[in-house]
């Protein structure tokens, strides 16, 4: 596989210099700085390729080119927004950039309840609660319906999540409902081209009105929407050979309501049955898929090694109440050794990055984004690379 880097342009942090030393072979970025539902120029592409190139680099996948939102719920500008996104790949390929990881997530990208909570042998990771989420939903955003849903809530035999959020409303002091809402909806989405920017001053009622978009519509109507458009993108993959690679919900669950249909191996059935095209393919992101105890993520790969054009190697480790953290790139239940030999094995072109590196001996202090440390992914890194020539 080819060993790829996330970076997230000239304001990154990490500079390109940085990551030809680490032995990066290849990028992984987007043009962040264009307004979302804006048409790529190929003049702004090829400035960013040949940017990337100038440090021995290359421009190996776009990561992400958004859908808007719009598409997702199937807005009245829906099909101006389809040829925005047409015109986009177009440019892309005449660049010389053919493989393009998207989403189809309404409004919210992933999620994550901690940035830095931390290990035993001090460094930290993303984590997942349950109860911390739920306690965002219903005493912050104050989602119609949600306590409802939470009460409902079975996933987990024996856990009730309703009642630990209440308990948390006793002791929650204001400073922790600002971390939840910086952490849930500013600080895993404001550092993408997404909905939500981190200057901006009222994200939870912006976020509301991006909620309310969403209102009634079902799982079945968002999957026909996400069938109108492949169907609608798919030619132009066909015309200028793009491979077209969908990220994996994360969490792989329904979450604030909404529905999600790109978690498990039913959903991944369906999309590629539902726009049978061989440039209609999969994202494989080990550490969203080992997020769901529904998922056998090794059996996953062995069945979508050939339909996937682009993998995230992570993994998580999965409590027994069933929240989530991130865990180290060679433990938790993605098995990314066995990942490692199947993908190298059906399909060894692929570009894979590593994500979601451990916080650690200073990243913290340094500004990455969340999630996106240098040197717990440069660790990270390694280990893979390790991997692979053990495999090799």
């Amino acid at each position: 596989m080819e060993l790829t880097w996330r970076w997230f342009g000239r304001k990154d942090k990490i500079t390109l210099p940085m990551l030809r030393q680490i032995g990066v072979e290849g990028i992984v970025t987007a043009l962040h700085d264009v307004p979302l539902g804006e048409v790529w120029t190929r003049e702004q592409i090829r400035d960013l390729r040949e940017y990337i190139e100038s440090h021995g680099l290359r421009w190996s996948v776009v990561e992400s080119l958004p859908v808007t939102e719009t598409i997702k719920y199937g807005g009245p500008d829906r099909d101006r927004q389809l040829e925005v996104y047409r015109q986009s790949l177009r440019n892309l390929a005449a660049e010389g950039i053919r493989t393009v990881c998207y989403n189809f997530m309404p409004v919210l990208d992933w999620a994550r309840t901690d940035l830095l909570h931390p290990n035993p042998d001090g460094t930290s990771n993303l984590y997942f609660s349950y109860a911390e989420f739920a306690y965002f939903d219903i005493f912050i955003l104050r989602r119609h319906g949600a306590r409802e849903e939470w009460a409902a809530f079975n996933r987990f035999p024996g856990r009730n999540v309703l009642a630990e959020a209440e308990a948390l409303r006793k002791t929650m002091p204001p400073e922790g409902e600002h971390r939840l809402v910086e952490n849930i909806i500013v600080k895993t989405q404001g550092f993408v081209s997404g909905n939500i920017r981190e200057d901006d001053e009222h994200p939870l009622e912006l976020f509301r009105q991006l909620l309310a978009l969403y209102d009634g519509l079902t799982r079945e109507q968002l999957r026909e929407n996400m069938r109108y458009f492949l169907e609608a993108v798919m030619p132009v993959c066909d015309e200028c050979n793009i491979n077209l690679c969908v990220h994996p919900d994360d969490p792989p669950v329904p979450v604030l309501g909404l529905p999600r249909i790109a978690g498990s191996d039913e959903d991944f059935e369906w999309l590629l049955r539902a726009v049978d095209n061989p440039h209609n393919g999969l994202t494989f992101c080990a550490g969203s898929l080992s997020a769901g105890l529904h998922n056998d993520v090794v059996a996953l790969a062995r069945k979508y090694a050939r339909r996937t054009h682009f993998v995230h190697l992570r993994s998580c480790h999965v409590l027994p109440n069933g929240d989530f953290t991130e865990a180290s790139h060679l433990a938790g239940r993605a098995n990314v050794v066995e990942l490692c030999r199947i993908f190298e094995a059906e399909n060894p072109a692929l570009p894979m990055r590593v994500d979601h590196g451990r916080t650690m001996l200073g990243d913290e202090t340094r500004g990455y984004n969340a999630g996106y440390s240098f040197l717990g992914r440069m660790f990270a890194l390694a280990q893979v690379q390790g991997v692979l020539a053990a495999i090799k």
